[in-house]
């Protein structure tokens, strides 16, 4: 909880004062007690409350003052706050060591699939966009709430030499621009004073690490400064593997001997052996307010995208919270003097 205005706690130090002018009151009231000759008479004078009980208004009271205290401060509460205008951009890495086979068939057809499925579970909800990303970045489907045109782009993926994971996510920014008025584009300065996230977010899959173009902290800065979270996903096993792929995963510009391939997806025993540079999908999760997921299965990928959509519609935002600290300390002061008023009014002596 965040205080607006913290100097109003200083509100509280009437508290003592309003408890030292009562301990002076008892104080001088005793001095100027009665004598009197008939105990009788002073039990039926008392009011019948246990020595305890008489303590309830004044705790109340001070409660209350405390309240209030805290009220005038205007505190701010943190609250989940549910986004009803979101999108998402999934940026898909399509280099060539997602020929890898250690998910089967090969991690570039699991990961289709697992879009595929999380695509579907979103059907009706926020619009989402596809990045695929090898030794160049570019836009599939800009984001749009056309479920079919999604599924059908993913069966065209292919695959082609290179890692820019800092590129993809430049490219993410601009597509999310084009569709949210409050996200500026790459090159143009952000908006100021923005509170919590913005209603976007970015979900970069890759199983290895930045090869060319742009530094992704580079890029996990412009995010942040939009307020626009990417969350990464690191897919696949660290152990070498052979790597197949079929003709139809190919980007049609050939591969030569490159990995291990021969011509167009031919395999001749090639193995991957670049590891996922989890350090730096970490700090791109942290340094924008998203999260990191590691998955080394199909299972385990489907599960890091099927716990998203929750996240992504819904974010944290500041409340005031003044009205309910004020509400709170006006009913404990009003129950304080009531009390007290009730358990001291004039009694008419029993006859």
């Amino acid at each position: 909880m965040m205080l607006s205005w913290p100097w109003a706690l200083l509100s509280v130090l009437i508290i003592p004062l309003i408890l030292a002018v009562r301990w002076w009151a008892l104080r001088r009231r005793r001095r100027s007690a009665v004598r009197v000759t008939s105990i009788a008479l002073v039990r039926t004078a008392l009011p019948g409350r246990t020595r305890w009980i008489r303590k309830i208004p004044p705790a109340l009271f001070v409660a209350g003052l405390v309240l209030l205290a805290v009220g005038a401060a205007r505190p701010q509460a943190s609250v989940p706050v549910p986004q009803t205008s979101a999108t998402i951009l999934l940026a898909l890495d399509t280099s060539g060591s997602m020929c890898s086979t250690d998910v089967d068939p090969n991690r570039i057809t699991a990961a289709r699939k697992a879009a595929a499925d999380f695509i579907e579970s979103m059907r009706g909800g926020p619009r989402i966009g596809l990045v695929t990303f090898a030794g160049s970045a570019g836009l599939l489907v800009p984001p749009t709430d056309d479920t079919d045109s999604l599924i059908e782009a993913l069966d065209n993926l292919t695959v082609a030499h290179g890692t820019a994971i800092g590129q993809a996510m430049l490219t993410s920014i601009d597509a999310i621009a084009q569709v949210d008025p409050s996200v500026a584009p790459t090159g143009a300065d952000p908006p100021a004073g923005g509170q919590g996230y913005a209603g976007a977010a970015i979900v970069v899959l890759t199983d290895g690490a930045n090869t060319q173009g742009v530094d992704p902290q580079t890029a996990a800065q412009e995010a942040a400064l939009r307020r626009v979270r990417v969350f990464t996903i690191g897919f696949g096993t660290t152990e070498p593997v052979p790597m197949v792929c079929d003709n139809s995963e190919f980007d049609g510009r050939g591969w030569g001997s490159w990995g291990g391939f021969r011509g167009r997806g031919g395999f001749d025993g090639g193995r991957n052996i670049r590891m996922i540079d989890e350090p730096a999908l970490k700090q791109i999760a942290q340094t924008t307010g998203g999260s990191y997921r590691r998955a080394e299965n199909a299972d385990q990928l489907q599960s890091a995208l099927d716990t998203l959509p929750g996240t992504f519609t819904v974010v944290r935002e500041q409340v005031d919270t003044a009205a309910v600290f004020a509400a709170g300390g006006a009913v404990l002061v009003t129950a304080a003097l009531s009390l007290s008023l009730w358990w001291n009014r004039p009694r008419t002596p029993a006859r």
